[in-house]
């Protein structure tokens, strides 16, 4: 907003808010597709422009609003846009249970349904239905066949489709079929960068800057479809999150496991300090190394062991551990907490952790920091994969950053970290 109360938008926004209509240019155009920097307000824009064209073609239709999660479509969607179609004169009746929207403006109502578009099975959520829009947010998290049948419902005449994404891997399908293509498909592309949105000062525009390295700057600041390469943690290779932690006692105590049989376990000990979490202890243990494999009893007493007499808030486990993650539930002395275990999205907030001064590595910890010198992104692939190797000190950091710090421990950091999930 300005400084008057009323909401100001850019030329690039304004666009997209009115290309559908008669007035228009670029009004007899099937589809619009918008992409590029975090905070860019390509969302908020675009939404807004959707269901006022919806408005402005149909009566009586059926929408469909699509996200990676139907809790992401609410997040990042439908919580921000109601306000403003509310005191716009529209009335939005929300049916949570069937995933519904019901929205009337003066005469008219159209229907709005709620999909997410998780993994290939979504795509069978939405078939049979008939469409006169379709609006895709983060449209490149998603399966290519949700993505398709979501499109080939949109059959009633003057049906239009709509894209929202941050640019990935420039091997995706979406890029590949839809952005170079988008002159052979009949759509508007535009392109945002951070400098489109009216509503970000200067100063919070160099806050996301320091907020990125590598790829991830290219793609969520600068707005490209990079490829990630080499190094995935390469200022951590450097040391660059390298320090002795406090001398005076922590707040509080987590532990971080993930945890492998043939291959290497590794534990990490987390305290927090001042804000800031400090690993400042671990244990890593290869069975092949060592020429020997332990038992999900040896592995917890070596987990006491490295808790010692503290108290420790949870052990925070991939899911995919049953026999350990059990083990430590019967002895009753910890609480287990299931790891979020997204790869691609932990990767990205353990870099923003890193760069926001949320998280430290004690020297101490040395099995991170030789796995931070050898964790590289797989080569030659059209999708961003860390080679599986290196890895397991990576990923118990993963696990604590994506479960603990997104469960509000480390408050103010997920405020900042805008790649959407």
């Amino acid at each position: 907003m300005n400084n008057t109360g009323m909401i100001s938008f850019s030329k690039k926004q304004l666009t997209a808010l009115s290309w559908w209509h008669k007035s228009s240019p670029y009004c007899s155009l099937d589809g619009l597709i918008c992409d590029g920097a975090v905070r860019s307000g390509k969302t908020t824009c675009m939404s807004l422009s959707f269901i006022i064209w919806s408005f402005y073609s149909f009566d009586g239709a059926s929408f469909a609003l699509c996200g990676k999660t139907i809790a992401s479509l609410r997040r990042n969607v439908i919580r921000p846009l109601l306000p403003l179609l509310t005191d716009t004169g529209f009335v939005c009746r929300e049916k949570v249970s069937q995933n519904l929207i019901e929205i009337t403006f003066k005469d008219r109502t159209n229907s709005f349904y709620l999909f997410g578009g998780r993994d290939e099975s979504s795509a069978s959520l939405i078939q049979g239905m008939t469409l006169g829009g379709v609006l895709l947010d983060e449209v490149a998290l998603m399966p290519r066949s949700f993505v398709e049948q979501a499109l080939a419902r949109c059959s009633l005449s003057g049906s239009k489709f709509w894209f929202n994404c941050n640019p990935e891997n420039p091997k995706h399908w979406f890029y590949e079929e839809w952005i170079k293509k988008a002159d052979e498909k009949n759509c508007l592309y535009l392109h945002f960068l951070m400098q489109d949105n009216p509503s970000l000062s200067p100063k919070v525009i160099r806050r996301y800057e320091r907020l990125y390295s590598g790829a991830f700057y290219e793609r969520f600041v600068l707005g490209r479809w990079v490829a990630a390469d080499g190094l995935i943690y390469g200022d951590a290779a450097q040391g660059k999150y390298t320090r002795l932690p406090p001398v005076s006692r922590f707040e509080k105590h987590y532990i971080s496991c993930d945890y492998g049989t043939v291959n290497p376990t590794s534990m990490g000990l987390w305290g927090l300090h001042g804000g800031k979490w400090y690993r400042f202890d671990e244990y890593y243990y290869s069975s092949r190394a060592e020429g020997r494999q332990l038992t999900d009893e040896e592995y917890y007493e070596k987990l006491c062991l490295l808790a010692g007499e503290r108290k420790i808030e949870g052990i925070v486990i991939d899911p995919s551990a049953a026999s350990f993650a059990e083990c430590i539930r019967r002895k009753g002395k910890y609480r287990v907490i299931p790891a979020k275990n997204d790869v691609l999205s932990g990767i990205r907030k353990v870099h923003s952790a890193f760069r926001e001064g949320r998280i430290v590595i004690s020297p101490v910890c040395t099995a991170s920091i030789k796995e931070f010198s050898l964790y590289r992104w797989a080569e030659s692939t059209t999708a961003d994969t860390p080679k599986k190797e290196n890895d397991h000190a990576m990923d118990d950091i993963r696990y604590f950053v994506s479960t603990v710090l997104a469960d509000g421990e480390g408050e103010g950091f997920f405020a900042l970290a805008a790649a959407r999930e």
